[in-house]
């Protein structure tokens, strides 16, 4: 592999670094962090990805590699909500985010997460047995749906009420979000970016984001890594369609334990 091929292999897998880093973290902007040092660290020694089986594989190594040097807790602020995630996750298994994100978001198998993580495979299925369990029984809340798809938001609608949370709503427009999440105020916007009329999911978030401020919210979009290009402000949390339910799970029990509410303003 020459060091052109490398560079263009890690160009198309960084939205989806990035992706992983910011729901490790809670945060674009310490997400982002990890990115950079991930890339700042191949540059001195890009021996690790030339060993690894394939580009993406190498590349997530080397973050969780950084990660597991620099251990610390999310970013998460000082109020009250933050401090309440901060508890959270102080009870739950050492590695078990790290292993499901990977399987369930980012949809490596149990062999290339082994890898990543440098375990065998049987810790890393039994990490994402752990965290599935340990999530599901540490946090529960109100969801607002902003999807308009009828058969999709039925389905996460679901989803999210398999898990233990409370649909306060599930709303097709800009309007209809705006009306239903002021009436009654979620503790998680679940929102789809396009919607029934033309209008924008993610005006709609920034419209209640205008009325509560903190709140944490997911993106569900057909093209994850138009928005996760680096040139404007952009989700902490998003899952790509069409989505695995699995991947709606995590991304909603890992959202629960942040605020992040960095949204794509005058996109």
């Amino acid at each position: 592999m020459t060091g052109g091929d490398l560079s263009s292999r890690i160009a198309a897998n960084l939205p989806y670094l990035r992706r992983y880093a910011r729901a490790l973290t809670g945060s674009q902007d310490s997400g982002d962090r990890y990115a950079a040092a991930t890339l700042e660290a191949i540059l001195a020694d890009s021996s690790a990805m030339k060993s690894a089986t394939d580009t993406r594989t190498g590349l997530f190594k080397v973050l969780h590699t950084i990660w597991q040097a620099s251990k610390v807790a999310p970013d998460m602020g000082g109020d009250v909500l933050h401090a309440a995630a901060q508890r959270h996750l102080a009870r739950l298994t050492d590695d078990t985010r790290e292993a499901l994100l990977l399987h369930t978001i980012e949809e490596f198998d149990f062999d290339q997460v082994a890898t990543i993580m440098g375990v065998e495979r049987s810790e890393a299925e039994e990490l994402v047995r752990i965290a599935r369990r340990e999530m599901a029984d540490s946090v529960a809340g109100r969801v607002l749906i902003i999807e308009d798809e009828p058969v999709i938001a039925m389905d996460l609608e679901n989803l999210v009420s398999e898990l233990g949370h409370q649909v306060t709503g599930v709303a097709r427009t800009r309007d209809e979000a705006v009306e239903i999440g002021s009436a009654d105020k979620p503790n998680l916007i679940l929102a789809d970016i396009r919607l029934a009329d033309s209008s924008s999911g993610i005006d709609a978030v920034n419209d209640l984001l205008g009325v509560f401020g903190t709140l944490p919210v997911i993106f569900i979009t057909a093209f994850p890594e138009r928005l996760l290009t680096g040139s404007r402000p952009e989700p902490a949390f998003l899952i790509s369609k069409p989505y695995k339910e699995d991947q709606v799970r995590s991304a909603v029990s890992q959202a629960m334990f942040f605020s992040s509410t960095e949204t794509l303003h005058g996109a």
